[in-house]
């Protein structure tokens, strides 16, 4: 039994959802996204509430039992709250600026790296050494901050690069003579 997949998804008031066989559409005040869940699952929408159910007994149906749940409830939250990411830039002259649509990073290249921004995703810098990135699709969201910083990752003697805000950093001990 899935622990996950056996509570509903409640929806919130302002955010309306759809159920057409396998496609849920949920509409509210940030945008609105949809999904097409695998075959493997049941999605009901009642009483303000969408419960997903496995079909039938198989291990594939049970996998995804859980899986199917957490899709709609991130569509549910990304609609209604959205999702965001922090990075940040440690390193002695890193940083980042925006440059019209795109992200232009300084981080210790021999060039500087300019990120195009992709659609439905809102990029800032609040400060020269953070990174803010938000939408309301949380696939996109984390997709864009890992890319961002695979630009220059922490390294691990002394943490320069670009990280998640409250991700620690494993530090190595450098050689002794």
């Amino acid at each position: 039994m899935s622990r996950i997949g056996k509570k509903p998804v409640p929806v919130p008031s302002g955010v309306t959802a759809s159920v057409d066989g396998q496609q849920i559409a949920v509409k509210g005040p940030k945008g609105e996204l949809s999904a097409i869940l695998v075959d493997d699952v049941l999605v009901k929408l009642e009483d303000g509430e969408i419960s997903v159910t496995p079909r039938d007994d198989t291990k594939r149906a049970r996998s995804m039992w859980g899986m199917s749940r957490t899709i709609v409830s991130n569509l549910v939250e990304g609609v209604n709250d959205g999702f965001t990411k922090t990075l940040e830039i440690n390193g002695v002259g890193y940083r980042a600026a925006m440059q019209g649509a795109a992200l232009q990073l300084n981080v210790g290249l021999s060039h500087d790296v300019l990120y195009a921004i992709p659609e439905g995703i809102k990029v800032e810098c609040p400060k020269a050494t953070e990174i803010i990135v938000t939408g309301i699709d949380k696939q996109k969201v984390g997709q864009v901050a890992a890319e961002i910083r695979s630009y220059r990752p922490p390294e691990p003697y002394k943490g320069i690069g670009i990280k998640y805000a409250g991700e620690y950093i494993f530090l190595t001990e450098g050689k002794k003579k």
